[in-house]
């Protein structure tokens, strides 16, 4: 019968209004954008890749996950329903969540995680933010699989503030791995041991042509000549900074972590876990005689084992088949090539796009920023160095997951077992952090935070350690953005190297990389109340606990107070 609905546009609308109705019992940040409703079936799904097929987690069967498109304003409802026999949370990697701190997602931190066979409705408006952001699963390792784009346009009517693209191609770094990643970091914490490391990493879920029996497991990048394409590159790789670069092309970056960059022209980047870099690609004016392989390696210091491979894509001018073109990638260790890059970063620092760096500082912090150990527990047998346990702190405490969440200790106040506002602001026992360790590289434990008012600006600078190698980490800041003010290799001098330090236009960004054997300073303003994760995004250290966080008390307005729960919020 024309006009009649089919089943499956009954479910989408019945899908809808149940969105409506929930949404009508969830805190309301009003906006003028509009509200658009997602859902996530998270369900094992069976995927090949490197020839194997295996059961992986999927949000609605795909791998990588759907891409969420929405305007600055715009409001964001998404209903997680978990099918699958483990708990499960999602992080919107990146979002402010201004007015839904409850919607942040880390799993003991801002929610208990969703259980199997539950649900739970994220809530959010996109407030101040327009750019390349994404989102993935908080819980265990559970993002290697669980993961995808939020793309963010200007409000409508706003041009970007570089020339406008033909097209705009998001690309988003992966690891693989041919066994259960859940089972290997298991395996790691049980042993002590380090984790055994990923079978290839990814381009759009795809391996590639480098890897075996991979050559149609491709992505493909067609692209007309004379053209100018946005390429939206975000790391989701779990355990790795990644160099990326094209064959025979330059390409200009103006924009990371959802903000403009002065643009700048590079042929290589690095891009570390968590981060998002836009690149503008201006391709031949005619078709060439070849296509062009856009590469990823890793880059690390690390003294451990990592996946030494490279994953590649092809840029295509023509469906011909025509000889291909590699390029030339740093090799895995070369920090120089990685400082070269991070270190043109500026803000655009315009008057549309303004820097507005902190230029007043109420509290000052030195984290340390590393690798230490735990004794093995009587009677057993260790994997790691001499005989211990892999660990990882800041200042020497290794993160605790409490068993509740910690926003919802901090609402209703109840805080004793939960968490202790006793976070050191220095290091306990100075030493020369990147020079001969230490003897004792015990850490110690504890679910600690540092407590601030509302509106405290903060200088941080967190210093890498050479305990067990000295190592480049990227530090993740929940709710906030901050600028990176400052970075230097060796012990940071607080006499000599604030003096330097870039107050005009540094970078802003949600997640900056402490350099091996260096340091990096960022400035922030806590205006956010709530319970704010910073961690290393290596997952594998952030499983050894490399974490702390910010607990920011209510301000004294309305809209500066932490809302109540929604009544869907997951319970422990």
């Amino acid at each position: 019968m024309e006009g009649a609905l089919s089943n499956s546009q009954i479910m989408s609308q019945v899908l809808i209004y149940t969105f409506a109705l929930l949404a009508l019992a969830l805190p309301v940040v009003q906006s003028a954008g509009v509200t658009r409703y997602y859902n996530f079936d998270v369900r094992l799904q069976n995927v090949t890749r490197l020839c194997k097929t295996k059961s992986i987690p999927t949000v609605n069967g795909q791998f990588p996950g759907p891409k969420i498109i929405v305007r600055e304003d715009d409001r964001i409802i998404v209903r997680v329903v978990n099918n699958l026999n483990y708990n499960v949370s999602f992080h919107w990697h990146g979002i402010r969540q201004l007015g839904s701190q409850w919607a942040d997602g880390p799993s003991y931190v801002t929610q208990c995680p969703i259980r199997s066979g539950q649900s739970y409705v994220y809530n959010f408006t996109i407030t101040g933010q327009r750019g390349t952001l994404w989102w993935h699963a908080h819980f265990s390792w559970l993002r290697v699989h669980l993961y995808g784009p939020l793309i963010i346009l200007p409000k409508e009517g706003v041009v970007y503030p570089f020339p406008q693209p033909y097209k705009e191609v998001p690309i988003m770094f992966g690891e693989w791995f041919n066994s259960d990643p859940e089972a290997v970091i298991k395996q790691a914490l049980q042993t002590g041991a380090g984790p055994n490391v990923s079978d290839a990493y990814t381009m759009n879920g795809l391996p590639g042509p480098l890897y075996n029996c991979s050559a149609k497991a491709t992505f493909k990048l067609n692209v007309k000549p004379g053209q100018t394409y946005l390429l939206r590159l975000i790391n989701a790789a779990l355990n790795s900074e990644l160099f990326f670069s094209i064959a025979n092309h330059s390409f200009t970056v103006v924009e990371t972590d959802a903000n403009y960059v002065k643009p700048f022209s590079t042929n290589t980047l690095v891009i570390s876990p968590g981060q998002t870099i836009n690149i503008l690609l201006s391709t031949y004016q005619t078709t060439p005689s070849s296509s062009f392989l856009m590469m990823a390696s890793p880059y690390t210091t690390t003294a451990g084992t990592f996946d030494n491979t490279t994953v590649a894509g092809i840029l295509k001018y023509t469906a011909k088949i025509l000889p291909i073109s590699k390029p030339t990638l740093p090799s895995f260790n070369d920090t120089g090539a990685a400082t070269n890059f991070t270190t043109k970063l500026r803000s655009l620092a315009s008057p549309s796009y303004p820097a507005r760096v902190p230029m007043k500082v109420d509290r000052y912090f030195f984290f340390t920023v590393g690798l230490g150990t735990d004794p093995c527990p009587k009677n057993g047998t260790c994997q790691g160095p001499n005989g211990t346990k892999f660990a990882a702190s800041i200042n020497n405490v290794s993160f605790v997951r409490p068993s509740i969440a910690m926003l919802e200790a901090q609402y209703y106040h109840f805080l004793k077992g939960v968490y202790t506002a006793d976070f050191p602001g220095v290091p306990l026992i100075p030493f020369n952090y990147t020079g001969t360790p230490p003897n004792n590289t015990f850490v110690s434990h504890g679910t600690k935070v540092v407590k601030l008012k509302f509106n405290t600006s903060v200088e941080l600078v967190m210093q890498d350690t050479s305990i067990l190698g000295a190592e480049s980490h990227p530090l993740h800041l929940h709710g906030h953005n901050f600028f990176v003010v400052g970075q230097g290799f060796g012990n940071f001098n607080p006499y000599k190297d604030p003096a330097q330090f870039n107050l005009i236009d540094p970078n802003e960004r949600n997640t900056v990389s402490v350099p091996s054997g260096g340091w990096v300073a960022i400035r922030f303003v806590l205006d956010n109340p709530g319970v704010w994760l910073m961690h290393c995004h290596l997952d594998v250290h952030l499983s050894w606990g490399l974490a702390m966080a910010w607990v920011v008390e209510d301000g004294p307005l309305c809209n500066q107070k932490l809302p109540p729960p929604p009544l869907d919020l997951p319970k422990c």
